[in-house]
């Protein structure tokens, strides 16, 4: 009875521990795969955000490297508009177009959340840019070469202006130094001579008559006669002759004018006398000459000075003696 009971007790005793061992075996391996799980979903999720970090860093590095491109191209774009080149017409129409593609790319790299589709067409965006502000450029460094060879042959041609122009000026010079010269000789050549002076001192009598003396008191007026020479040169007309006579205390007996002579400065004119001359043939001419204010004659020497055209024509000079008491 005792037996039968402990075998009993002893065999079912044994399932009970194997299924403990089974329940146990199963929770730790549930563990494992659970741990296994957790670290495979870890690794995925660190895998997964490496992957993410690597993307945006790349994102950033393109983004950066676009930023960059861009700048080169804006700093390029932006010399260009600091030149001397005015932009006109086609040039100013493709610069404004140029101007209008900068600003779109700005745009959208300002926007720190663009879509990487948006970096995309910004960065097709900036290689059209490149090409435009390369063609841009190109023509504004033509122009540049052009405005320098016109500045070029301006200076050539501003040298020549004023190689021409003094050249000119010598020219003119040499002309009116000639003419002047010309002027000169046919001035001189056209001025009269006068020939054959003689100076009679005259007494006038009471009956009219009229008789030649050189005794100063009985002089009543000065006959001065020449003739003026053929001149083929001086044209017919009215003729001024001026005439200095000069006392004998070495004065000059004047009227009050003064004429200015090429060669004798300016001297003091007794009288003045306008004749008619007929060019080309000689002229007798006479005048008398008497001291204003019933001014006596001197005794001494009287010097007569001819003047035409300036220049001294002739002179002559007379003596009168002072006489005695019957004379």
């Amino acid at each position: 009875m005792s037996y039968t009971s402990s075998n009993t007790t002893t065999t079912t005793q044994q399932p009970q521990k194997d299924n403990k061992k089974i329940i146990l075996g199963v929770l730790i391996a549930a563990l494992v795969l659970t741990w296994g799980y957790m670290f495979y979903d870890k690794s995925k999720s660190t895998q997964t955000v490496q992957q993410l970090q690597t993307q945006v860093a790349t994102s950033d590095n393109s983004r950066d490297a676009l930023q960059r491109d861009f700048n080169t191209t804006s700093a390029k774009l932006d010399s260009l508009t600091g030149t001397n080149i005015k932009m006109q017409g086609s040039l100013a129409e493709r610069n404004q177009d140029v101007q209008k593609l900068k600003a779109n790319i700005a745009s959208i790299l300002r926007n720190k959340n663009a879509t990487s589709s948006e970096l995309s067409k910004a960065r097709a965006m900036v290689t059209e840019l490149n090409g435009k502000v390369e063609a841009l450029y190109a023509e504004v460094e033509k122009l540049k070469a052009e405005n320098q060879q016109l500045a070029t042959s301006n200076t050539q041609l501003s040298t020549e202006k004023t190689q021409l122009t003094t050249e000119k000026t010598e020219l003119q010079s040499n002309l009116d130094k000639t003419a002047a010269e010309k002027a000169q000789v046919e001035n001189v050549a056209s001025t009269l001579r006068a020939s054959n002076i003689n100076i009679t001192p005259i007494n006038l009598k009471s009956n009219g008559k009229e008789k030649e003396t050189t005794v100063a008191k009985r002089v009543d007026v000065m006959r001065v006669s020449f003739d003026l020479d053929e001149n083929r040169i001086a044209p017919s007309g009215k003729k001024d002759l001026y005439v200095c006579v000069v006392g004998p205390d070495g004065k000059p007996i004047t009227m009050g004018e003064v004429l200015t002579t090429k060669e004798d400065g300016d001297k003091k004119i007794t009288s003045k006398v306008t004749v008619d001359y007929e060019q080309g043939k000689r002229s007798a001419i006479s005048f008398d000459w008497k001291p204003d204010n019933d001014i006596k004659y001197q005794a001494g020497n009287y010097k007569i000075e001819i003047y035409q055209n300036g220049y001294k024509i002739g002179e002559s000079i007379k003596s009168l003696k002072k006489g005695g008491l019957f004379s």
